[in-house]
């Protein structure tokens, strides 16, 4: 998967996850869809993103959910 419109800056947002170097981190679309708010009512809040925006976070958090972890033990 090619995720080309989140960004990892370490001088926006302390390095959050954000769309297109905005100051709009991939957590806020995610909690802003999570409480129930459509896609339409996101862009009306930040009429700056895209639809494309919105969905690319969605993808990303959902590719970071599936991540596991595993322990590292000293040797």
């Amino acid at each position: 998967m090619e995720l080309n419109r989140i960004t990892f800056d370490p001088n926006v947002m302390g390095g959050k996850p954000c769309v297109r170097g905005m100051r709009v981190t991939v957590g806020t679309i995610v909690g802003l869809i999570a409480s129930g708010k459509s896609f339409d009512e996101v862009l009306e809040f930040y009429p700056y993103l895209e639809a494309e925006d919105i969905s690319e976070a969605l993808a990303y958090a959902a590719w970071r959910a599936d991540e596991i972890e595993i322990p590292f033990q000293a040797a």
